[in-house]
């Protein structure tokens, strides 16, 4: 079989972008932003399919899944996983905090005029009750309109289930229909891709204009940090789990990421990047579609294992600044807002304001906020990454369970 050359790999072409796009960013300065409209044009674009995309695949996933007898422990496992590494993942950030001490000993007197008390008031984490009711939608439309994730998840899941639960010559075609139109959108996410490295040169060329490099001294051992504790979870945390869980082979699930990864860099968004998760895992990692319609969309709304990452690490670099001794309490409020921020977290870029409510689980000051805000789509692109990293070894897993529970005969070669 010939294989394709590099140059036409979009993978390839992505990072290309990217680095252009920054090239000129540096050397434009804010006259950059001329080119933010290529960048918008490709987001819009993936906006437009993720939503639909998403709904169908849910409901679809759902409704295959629904009928097994061991569908309960797959979402209970799939659940558990993303509770369990965005657990792990802020533990990880604490710890390579408290080892290298990124906040010690800044000079902040040439920043000091961006400090600020405006996010006092965006801290506000809503009550367990709170949550579960604002995750119940009233006008499912309505939901849709407003791109209300949390809200389409619950209305798709429980409308997928339901599907499974009607007579097999009824819910044949739904199923059947519902694989159509996930054809349909995958289609038209591969033609909206063509144009990505257009789009990713667009959005790094405003971005690094507008922001520049200036703040990075400030924050460079940080920064450092922070990619460090990504790539150990990225690229030995998770193959370690892939290696003990699954058959799937640690090398081939890594090559295969490459393509998704890309993507998640360029554009900071786990929903932008799902249907490229979607077509990897099924295509080059062999993964169920059933499989994958449930556990990949569901990862792309709750699983944030980048995110919570980022959450704890900051928490320490600031304490570290204002030299404040945590403690076991503090270190304990840090671990628990950040996994449930994570997870409530929505897949969409931008800068994250649950790292206000962090900072004040743990007392806090976040009036240096402002100093992050700068470099946020930097830190956004990369744990974004790790995030849809983190969706894909949870399908490998649940898919070679599923395998196992359902392996009641001897496959036919």
């Amino acid at each position: 079989m010939e294989k394709k050359s590099i140059f036409k790999n979009i993978g390839f072409q992505i990072i290309v972008a990217m680095v252009l796009g920054t090239i000129v960013g540096v050397v434009m300065g804010e006259s950059a932003a001329m080119f933010a409209p290529l960048g918008t044009i490709f987001i819009h674009l993936i906006k437009m399919l993720v939503i639909p995309l998403v709904a169908v695949s849910i409901i679809a996933g759902a409704a295959n899944l629904g009928d097994s007898p061991s569908a309960g422990k797959i979402g209970l496992a799939t659940i558990s996983f993303f509770m369990l590494t965005s657990a792990l993942a802020v533990a990880l950030a604490l710890f390579s905090g408290a080892i290298f001490q990124p906040g010690s000993g800044l000079d902040l007197s040439s920043v000091s005029h961006m400090f600020s008390n405006q996010y006092a008031d965006k801290g506000a984490l809503p009550s367990a009750m709170e949550t579960v009711i604002g995750m119940i939608p009233t006008n499912i439309f309505q939901s849709l309109m407003e791109a209300n994730i949390l809200q389409i998840l619950v209305f798709c899941l429980f409308f997928g289930i339901a599907i499974s639960k009607i007579p097999n010559e009824k819910s044949a075609p739904l199923t059947s229909g519902l694989d159509g139109i996930i054809q349909a959108l995958i289609w038209m996410v591969n033609i909206v891709m063509l144009i990505a490295p257009i789009g990713v040169f667009g959005l790094m060329a405003e971005s690094i204009g507008t922001y520049g490099f200036d703040m990075l001294t400030l924050v460079t051992k940080l920064v450092i940090v922070y990619i460090g504790a990504i790539l150990v979870y990225g690229f030995i945390f998770y193959p370690i789990m892939i290696k003990l869980f699954s058959n799937m082979s640690v090398i081939k699930f890594i090559t295969a990421m490459k393509k998704p990864q890309a993507v998640a860099l360029s554009t900071a968004s786990s929903m932008a990047t799902l249907p490229v998760t979607m077509e990897t895992c099924e295509e080059d990692l062999k993964i169920s579609k059933s499989t994958s319609s449930f556990v990949l969309p569901l990862g792309a709304t709750i699983n944030m294992s980048g995110n919570a990452i980022y959450y704890g690490l900051v928490a320490i670099f600031f304490a570290q600044m204002y030299n404040i001794d945590l403690g076991l309490g503090g270190y304990a409020a840090i671990i628990f807002t950040a996994t449930i921020g994570a997870i409530g977290q929505a897949g969409v870029p931008g800068p994250s304001f649950l790292v206000v409510a962090v900072l004040l689980s743990a007392g806090i000051p976040i009036d240096g906020l402002p100093l992050l805000f700068a470099l946020d789509r930097i830190f956004d692109m990369i744990r974004t990454a790790l995030n849809i990293t983190g969706d894909a070894v949870c399908a490998v897993i649940v898919d070679g369970l599923n395998e196992k529970k359902d392996s009641l005969e001897p496959v036919k070669i």
